[in-house]
């Protein structure tokens, strides 16, 4: 009797024990925050990298449009240099104040929170299906479903969010009487020209994303697998995902710069006076204005200085605040 009593205890105790979680539950519900981490982690450094870059992008945007009164005597169809740049720069400051540099910013952000953290998390969420799809699960991709996981990451991203930057675009080359913040952007806009004309530009946006997105993920990606495969070192360290993201930018904004131009222009067109209806005419018309380089590459020095400074700062910004957050999920700093 005493040993039918102790067998049943036993019976009891290892069902109670078969009842408790797995130990690697805890591990999948920490996994689970990897996507809401990708998403703050990207909004983050979109943010940090547009900050810093900010003056020098207004300054790109003034280049790539037509000559606008709004821009009290800075003359856009001048030809690009680092001298002229610097010196419209110095103007802006001198006539409305260092902040006035960052004008446009708060609209940049706005857009480019949402935006980079679409745009990385897509990034994750699709080298983890690819990676399934292709057999190399937890792995780094082979060169062609690297490409594309970083173009279907900026395709998806820009879907997203393309009102946001054709709003920040008409804010940087607008004087501050015409647009005083960003619902009235969008309050003009809709009564003066429709709701179509948030999308005007669209198309050149999404065909200039594919190959810009691409090749900067597949770079950086690259530079990371080539870096740990010669040092044995898992993580590089910040310095180097700065190098990295310079050299994926530079290359990535050169392949893809042409239809930028294109776009700026599309999306000014109703402040500028200038009509452009299709992607092809826009271009005849630049070229034909302005010259094959010298307009469709206006201002291309300038996104080597900036684009490559972009691209790092968000790249590091975002990697070493990512593994940030999983070392603490790792640490259990989020249970309750």
């Amino acid at each position: 009797m005493a040993q039918r009593v102790k067998e049943q205890s036993l019976s009891v105790a290892q069902t109670t024990v078969l009842a408790l979680p797995p130990p690697s539950q805890p591990k999948a519900l920490r996994s689970s925050g990897t996507a809401l981490d990708s998403l703050l982690c990207g909004a983050f450094a979109g943010g940090v990298a547009k900050t810093v870059i900010a003056p020098l992008d207004r300054t790109k945007i003034i280049f790539q449009g037509k000559n606008l009164p709004s821009t009290r005597g800075f003359v856009s169809s001048k030809r690009f240099s680092a001298k002229e740049a610097f010196r419209l720069i110095r103007c802006t400051y001198v006539k409305d104040g260092l902040l006035s540099l960052w004008r446009g910013n708060s609209a940049t952000v706005f857009r480019v929170m949402p935006y980079a953290a679409i745009q990385f998390c897509s990034h994750e969420l699709f080298k983890k299906r690819l990676g399934v799809h292709y057999g190399y699960q937890g792995k780094a991709l082979p060169p062609f479903p690297r490409f594309m996981a970083g173009s279907l990451a900026g395709t998806t991203a820009v879907m997203l969010t393309y009102p946001l930057d054709m709003v920040r675009a008409r804010m940087a080359v607008t004087a501050r009487e015409m647009y005083s913040n960003i619902m009235h952007v969008f309050v003009r806009i809709f009564q003066e020209e429709g709701v179509k004309t948030l999308y005007r530009g669209f198309m050149p946006t999404i065909l200039g994303v594919i190959p810009y997105a691409g090749i900067t993920f597949f770079t950086y990606e690259t530079l990371k697998k080539l870096h740990t495969e010669k040092t044995k070192r898992s993580q590089p360290h910040p310095h180097e995902r700065l190098a990295f993201g310079a050299c994926a930018g530079l290359i990535g904004q050169s392949a893809s710069y042409p239809l930028d131009v294109v776009r700026r222009r599309m999306q000014t067109a109703g402040v500028t006076g200038w009509s452009y209806g299709t992607i092809l005419g826009t271009m005849r018309a630049i070229a034909a204005q302005e010259g094959l380089v010298r307009g469709l590459y206006k201002g291309l020095s300038m996104n080597w200085l900036k684009g490559p400074v972009a691209v790092g700062v968000s790249f590091t910004t975002f990697d070493l605040a990512h593994n940030l957050l999983l070392k603490l999920h790792q640490a259990d700093c989020f249970t309750h």
